[in-house]
């Protein structure tokens, strides 16, 4: 066990100043020397239902802090809620936040000289950030999820933030604005298989989230329950010194890819997997999701790849349930954050639920007989393209279209409203990649609007931007090298013809390859479209899209 009642940092007379600034703030001597230091790091804005309750959260992990013999010290980090911009110019921000946040996290972390951590964050790319940080800093870490959001109901049916912008864009404004009253009920994620829902639920097989936690909804108690115990917990951890590189080994992020599949997770997931690869020194690949996708099927029913929500998961037994249905396939050797093995803690899950044949089924028998995500390389995309299959339709899992080229997200969006898109077309959207956009956007204007149009079984859409978890449609995303590093999607033209089977894993554009040869030597890379700032700063330190895209050496 550590001694934290002898630390010269906190004891010695030379540290008087620093025991004088927390006593500034109302800190006990006694507990300034002799208990860890826990940082809480909160993610609370009141401009998102994921964020806004996370204040009374926080209260509860402080109170667990202090129970289990620790001295809370409690922080702000940024966090945003992406749906604020969907849409406009400014979403390309949001994969960007995902480094910001891990390096607030870091800043303040290592200047406060906290023995521990405990995160509370909720949506997308900001609890992304908090694994990101609790791997870079690696001492004992704890992430608190926000939960899940209430089911939305209308007209007797379930319904999500994405059935109001789909009516939207149908210019049924009736309908749009009944749904703009009821499809978000609650604080917390919204409640589909979206980036917030999976990296949340993806948090239990990292052993950064407690087990049970992560998909209790945002305004049931148990997840004040969980708070507390977070704070407790960590206290251990720290007197241990368990740090996330004793929990987060390469099967750990194995494993994590195998959970994802399975639940047909964001194509967003596929981005921080990689980064925390790197982040560790694990060797895991894009040819890891690939190797899955030959055999394990997506076995979860939340929407958009079943009728289900994330409460109905939680109440089928939650990330564990789905991981005792891959119990053949994970690495049970494993650690675990409660102890023990991975083994050993789904030992102890009654899997009798998944012959129910409800929201998480057995590995036999899936949901759907199409994997969670797939990877698709060829000429266009040799580092490799992400596409969630369970959104496809059967008629466009294999396409062959005409492309129509456009630099600009919203050029792509005005072209298909003015009717110049048409069925058999491959839509083309490039420049919107790490570097480009830069901040790698969610092309959600034209994904909802081809939804909208009823284009979802005759058109088909290719980018080296990326999706959001709720969307449907024969959308590949990620493209790599993309179009501004001079990636073969960049040398694409109006009427070249695109192959596309996700049943084999290609992306090919019929151009031969002296003509693409030819169309390199006259290539000439556009001007940056930020040139100050974090997009900036963010396109000069990225990795490409297949190596997570973070900002990282």
């Amino acid at each position: 066990m550590k001694d934290f009642s002898n630390r010269p940092y906190w004891n010695d007379p030379s540290a008087a100043h620093r025991r004088v600034m927390y006593k500034a703030v109302g800190f006990r001597d006694k507990d300034i020397r002799q208990k860890p230091h826990i940082g809480v790091a909160n993610a609370f804005s009141e401009a998102s239902p994921g964020t806004a309750h996370l204040r009374t959260l926080a209260q509860h992990v402080k109170e667990g802090v202090w129970a289990g013999g620790g001295m809370p010290l409690e922080f702000g980090i940024p966090s945003t809620c992406a749906n604020l911009s969907n849409g406009a110019e400014e979403i390309k921000y949001d994969l960007i936040l995902r480094d910001w946040v891990a390096g607030s996290v870091e800043l303040i972390s290592t200047i406060q000289q906290f023995d521990a951590l405990v995160i509370l964050a909720s949506c997308d790319n900001v609890i992304a950030g908090a694994y990101l940080a609790a791997m870079r800093l690696n001492i004992p870490t704890i992430i608190v999820p926000g939960g899940s959001m209430a089911t939305g109901y209308c007209n007797g049916k379930k319904v999500v933030a994405a059935d109001m912008d789909v009516a939207v864009l149908s210019g049924n404004s009736e309908e749009a604005a009944k749904l703009e009253e009821l499809v978000c009920p609650s604080v917390g994620a919204c409640p589909s298989m979206g980036t917030a829902n999976t990296m949340q639920l993806l948090g239990e097989v990292l052993n950064l989230v407690l087990p049970g936690a992560a998909s209790i909804p945002a305004i049931d108690a148990q997840l004040t329950k969980k708070a507390h115990e977070a704070g407790e917990y960590i206290v251990e951890l720290a007197k241990k010194d368990i740090k996330p590189s004793d929990l987060i080994t390469k099967e750990t992020l194995l494993n994590t890819i195998m959970v994802d599949m399975a639940l047909a997770g964001s194509t967003n997931a596929v981005l921080h997997i990689l980064a925390y690869a790197i982040e560790m020194g694990l060797d895991v690949t894009m040819d890891d999701f690939n190797k899955y996708s030959e055999d394990i099927k997506c076995i979860c029913g939340v929407m958009p790849s079943g009728p289900y929500t994330v409460t109905d998961l939680y109440q089928a037994g939650g990330a564990h349930m789905v991981m005792k249905a891959l119990e053949s396939k994970l690495y049970l050797d494993a650690p675990a954050l409660a102890g023990g093995t991975v083994g050993d803690v789904l030992s102890k899950i009654d899997g009798s639920v998944l012959k129910e044949r409800g929201v998480v089924r057995e590995l036999s028998d899936p949901i759907l007989d199409k994997p969670g995500l797939k990877v698709l390389k060829g000429n266009l995309s040799t580092g490799g393209a992400i596409v969630r299959p369970t959104g496809v339709p059967d008629s466009m899992m294999t396409f062959r279209g005409t492309a129509k080229v456009f630099d600009h997200e919203v050029l792509a969006y005005e072209a298909l409203e003015a009717g110049k898109i048409l069925p058999g077309d491959v839509i083309v959207v490039r420049y919107e990649g790490c570097k480009g956009a830069p901040g790698m956007k969610e092309v959600m204007l034209i994904t909802d609007a081809l939804v909208a149009k009823g284009y979802t079984d005759k058109v088909a859409l290719i980018t080296d931007a990326r999706f959001s978890g709720f969307n449907h449609g024969a959308i590949i995303g990620h493209i790599s090298p993309e179009a501004y590093e001079g990636g073969s999607i960049a040398l694409v033209e109006d009427g070249d013809i695109i192959n596309i089977d996700i049943y084999k894993g290609i992306l090919e554009l019929e151009v031969s390859d002296e003509e693409l040869a030819k169309r390199r030597n006259t290539w000439v890379c556009p001007p940056p479209k930020s040139v100050k700032g974090a997009p900036f700063i963010y396109a000069a330190n990225c990795r490409p899209a297949h190596e997570g895209g973070a900002m990282q050496p």
